[in-house]
């Protein structure tokens, strides 16, 4: 997937077992950021700031969203852990990966998905896509510099 493209339709259960479909969310911008596995630094950083930022991401129409292949169980276990309670953190568990291979950043060698951000408009375009080096934590400046820009 690429800048320009339609972004794939798809229904997964957040960290309270509620039902999230992308397409539901048409009308506003999306953000998927995908993190390899929970319980791990760098990840927790990643949905702690996009917990932290989360009103500001409301004041320019957009939904954050933390993806990854861990199950239901640990993602709600993790967010309890963390305390993060607004933002949803979404299980890409079962069939395994299939959201992050959707979006081609899934990586078979090791189970899990590459580091993304991907910006959904609210038609359903990719607006911004960056995969980042498993060992970096996301820069938000750089969403956020995005979305003002696109105002």
């Amino acid at each position: 997937m690429n800048v320009g493209d339609f972004a794939p339709n798809f229904s997964l259960k957040d960290q309270d077992g509620q039902v999230v479909e992308l397409a539901s969310l048409r009308g506003k911008k999306v953000l998927l950021s995908f993190h390899p596995l929970a319980w791990t630094s760098v990840c927790a950083k990643q949905m702690l700031s996009l917990e932290q930022w989360f009103e500001e991401f409301e004041k320019f129409n957009v939904v954050p969203l933390g993806l990854s292949v861990d199950p239901i169980p640990s993602k709600k276990a993790w967010a309890d852990n963390l305390g993060i309670s607004k933002l949803k953190l979404l299980s890409d568990f079962w069939p395994h990966g299939n959201v992050a291979k959707l979006f081609g950043i899934f990586r078979e060698k090791d189970g899990f998905s590459e580091r993304a951000n991907i910006l959904i408009d609210e038609k359903g375009k990719i607006v911004f896509f960056k995969v980042y080096p498993i060992k970096e934590l996301p820069n938000l400046d750089e969403i956020f510099a995005f979305l003002k820009s696109s105002e």
